[in-house]
């Protein structure tokens, strides 16, 4: 028995698993009938459909344009009208018309020959007219009746070789219908094209808003006719288009090296405008900032950015733009499905203070009556009974598709479906609302007319959303969200990379002190957003292009080092100076130092005080802090330096800097003895300069004096320092060379002897003081003495005062 009941459940559900897959309509593959159009050997369009509504009298024209896209001759083609006399009896058989190829029509009409399209790639027109009494069509009695048309292409072995199928609408003189109530919910949302709230990552936007772009045509069809309208804005849309409309704007393309310059939009500053009048007397929601896929972050558990987005600081920007408040809340999620988390989430976010939800109609169940479903139910969450608005799947797929089935096609279903729904239950007050995708790219005149046939066909009658919500809700039952939607959300290693980065922009916004004018908040937005769903390339070029452009604001707060990374500290104890600086252009910041020895048995670091440990820079800053250090023993020792915010937790800001520090054994003390040493040693050497230059200079005047005392007339010796030297009174036979030459004879007048050779000339040198200058002096001196007065033989001799004589007393006695 149960398994009888659960057969009869899942029997029960399937239509609707089977309605639920067009909720990602812009994913979903092409219909067969689209299939074998595209496969056709002559391709077949639509430009002419007239009248829209025909009666009894009526004479009905079709005109199109035949093209043979085979590259080769295509002869004796002929075209030929297939129709169905008998009405359509439901929106099921409307839709088998709908994907069948013409030849499926059971009746047939006049025929045509298309000479021109038997060359390659020639296009030729075509037209067939006939009045409604010569094709047999008869509505039903009181309402609105479908008919089915189509022209088939036939080659001339009479093969179907293209054909093209649409719907004309019969209205009885007599009518026995309740209108159809149908509310409009206008989208206004796109693509991101920002990154940072700097830098746009394409110049898309600027084409949509310009003149025939996609947005400028929704505004336009909005302005152009009367029919009301609510309006479902992204906020971060209308951030962009005023940004660009503002002043000047930097785009970078992802991977790009510089950015080019733009110039203020003077079309974006038109648009908003044109949208502000045209939007002055509509009511209108907004989406939350930049859209983001609500369900893939519930899924995730990380529902908190779902809030950030429906802040007040992020969907005024919409209040700012267009001068009023937002006048209605709904809660539209992404391709209007949803499973019950993300219901709960958004009936406590965006629906606390009331509203309803916007959702697709296959997420529900048709009523258990057997009524025929209209658009507003009722949806349970854990935080009460909220109203739904359920938009008819099946003619949100039809309007949504307009851009690629071609607008006239799109039109002639529209109004054959919403006939069709007046025509179910004639004597029912009928509800439905139409909410094109959030993407919605109207071909041509498509937008406007769609809403002026709304307004103009008997069968329906425009009203606001808001009227909808407040008719009697439906007992219907909600499916919940399918599995099998999950590979359309956003992927779970893009939203793990975008949490990393917001991570680190939290850390960046808490140093942030004063006037706070940088923000990553929206731009992580950005990064979640639905529109990423279809193009996960882009959004990791995106979320690379903001992760680099974050880094690049963080790294001008930080710590300056040497390119080396080291420090020297002589001794046992001191001081590692670290300079902060903060060269953010317009932004004070507010950061702690935090200095951490890896290994603290050898380098203790001490602690700064709060007044020092916590650092205020204005733009363009530095300041310097030293930290107390001590070590035990000399090395090598690595020191990890981090800023941190200053609140509780002190959140770690970038990744710091790690620097060595280089312990030796040289304290200040042992510093201070080396200088004082050092310093004698120049005193000495300055003191021998300036002796060594006034002899010079004396020499020079040819005074007799070395500077070194009186130049009083010498006594012949043997050269050797005598008893008032210093280590005088050696005897001479200790010194077997004295007084002799190079080769051991006596030296006689003539001959140059030279420096006196072995311990004399040493212990000359090795004499202390000032005789021990003069006694270095005299073996130097005593060459060119010998050359130039070789009657001295060489030999000079002894001063008076037991020095050694001088330059100038040679050539003194030379002169006497």
């Amino acid at each position: 028995m149960r398994t009888v009941k659960r057969a009869v459940a899942l029997a029960a559900l399937l239509p609707c698993m089977a309605l639920a897959a067009p909720a990602l309509a812009h994913q979903a593959p092409a219909p067969a009938s689209a299939q074998a159009r595209a496969k056709a050997q002559v391709a077949m369009a639509l430009t002419k459909v007239d009248p829209k509504t025909v009666t009894a009298s009526s004479t009905i024209e079709i005109s199109g344009l035949a093209k043979n896209r085979t590259g080769h001759q295509l002869p004796g083609l002929t075209l030929r009208l297939r129709y169905s006399a008998q009405p359509v009896t439901s929106r099921s058989q409307l839709d088998q018309f709908a994907a069948a190829q013409p030849n499926a029509l059971p009746n047939t009409g006049p025929e045509k020959q298309l000479p021109g399209a038997a060359a390659p790639g020639v296009k030729q027109g075509w037209t067939f007219k006939s009045t409604v009494k010569d094709l047999g069509l008869r509505a039903p009695a009181g309402t609105p009746g479908v008919y089915p048309m189509g022209v088939e292409v036939l080659n001339s072995a009479r093969q179907v070789v293209g054909g093209v199928t649409t719907f004309v609408t019969f209205m009885p003189k007599e009518r026995h219908f309740n209108p159809v109530a149908v509310g409009w919910v206008l989208p206004l949302t796109g693509a991101m094209h920002r990154t940072n709230d700097r830098t746009f990552i394409d110049d898309e936007l600027a084409k949509a808003v310009a003149p025939g772009g996609r947005l400028s045509r929704l505004v336009d069809a909005a302005a152009g006719t009367g029919t009301p309208l609510t309006w479902a804005i992204d906020p971060a849309l209308l951030d962009d288009v005023q940004r660009m409309a503002s002043g000047d704007y930097t785009v970078r393309a992802p991977g790009a090296k510089k950015g080019v310059r733009k110039k203020k939009s003077a079309a974006a500053a038109s648009w908003l405008a044109a949208l502000k009048e045209a939007s002055k007397k509509d009511p209108y929601f907004t989406l939350p900032y930049a859209d983001p896929d609500v369900v893939a972050l519930v899924r995730r558990k990380t529902p908190r950015d779902i809030g950030v987005a429906f802040d007040q600081r992020n969907t005024g920007v919409a209040t700012q733009v267009l001068g009023r408040a937002a006048t209605t809340r709904v809660a539209w999620p992404p391709s209007g499905a949803a499973g019950p988390g993300t219901v709960d989430e958004l009936a406590k976010i965006a629906l606390k203070d009331g509203g309803a939800f916007l959702m697709s109609s296959s997420q529900f169940q048709n009523p258990a009556t057997g009524a025929l479903p209209n658009a507003t139910t009722t949806l349970p969450t854990h935080h009460g009974v909220k109203k739904a608005l359920l938009y008819d799947e099946k003619l949100n797929q039809i309007v949504s598709e307009g851009a690629g089935s071609g607008g006239l096609l799109t039109e002639q279903r529209f109004l054959a479906e919403t006939a069709m729904i007046a025509a179910e239950a004639p004597n029912r007050q009928r509800t439905l609302v139409v909410a094109p995708d959030r993407y919605w790219d109207p071909a041509g005149e498509l937008a406007k007319n769609l809403l002026k046939y709304t307004k103009g066909a008997a069968w329906l009658n425009e009203v606001p959303v808001g009227k909808i919500e407040t008719a009697e809700p439906q007992g219907r039952v909600f499916n919940g969200y399918n599995d099998d939607y999950q590979q359309y959300e956003l992927g779970d290693a893009h939203l793990t990379q975008v949490q990393a980065i917001a991570r680190q922009a939290a850390a960046f916004q808490a140093v942030l002190t004063g006037p706070t004018k940088i923000s990553y908040e929206r731009a992580l937005l950005r990064l979640q957003s639905a529109a990423w769903r279809t193009s996960p390339r882009q959004a990791r070029a995106a979320r690379k292009q903001l992760e680099e452009e974050l880094a690049s604001d963080m790294h001008l707060v930080r710590i300056v080092t040497t390119k080396s990374k080291r420090v020297l500290m002589g001794g046992s104890s001191g001081r590692l100076p670290v300079l902060v600086e903060n060269m953010l252009s317009d932004q004070s910041v507010k950061v702690r130092l935090v200095a951490t020895s890896e290994n603290s048995a050898k380098l203790r670091l001490g602690t700064l005080a709060d007044e020092d440990a916590v650092i205020e820079l204005r733009p363009g800053e530095r300041a310097q802090r030293w930290i107390p250090a001590q070590a035990a023993g000399n090395g090598n020792f690595h020191v990890q330096l981090e800023l941190r915010s200053t609140g509780s937790g002190g959140r770690t800001y970038g990744g710091g800097e790690s620097i060595t520090v280089t312990v030796t054994g040289y304290g200040r003390l042992a510093l201070l003895i080396t200088g004082g040493g050092l310093a004698v040693l120049f005193v000495g050497v300055g003191v021998r300069a300036l002796r060594a230059r006034r002899r010079r200079k004396a020499e020079a005047a040819g005074d007799g004096s070395t500077g070194m005392g009186s130049a009083g007339p010498g006594e012949p010796g043997s050269g050797l320092p005598g008893s008032g030297f210093p280590g005088g009174g050696i005897p001479a036979a200790e010194f077997p060379g004295a007084g002799l030459s190079a080769t051991g004879q006596p030296a006689g007048p003539g001959i140059s002897a030279g420096p006196a050779p072995g311990p004399a000339a040493g212990s000359a040198a090795e004499a202390p003081g000032p005789d021990a200058e003069a006694a270095g002096s005299a073996p130097g001196a005593a060459g060119p003495a010998a050359e130039e007065h070789p009657e001295s033989g060489g030999i000079p001799e002894p001063a008076a005062d037991g020095q050694a004589p001088g330059r100038g007393e040679h050539r003194r006695r030379d002169g006497d």
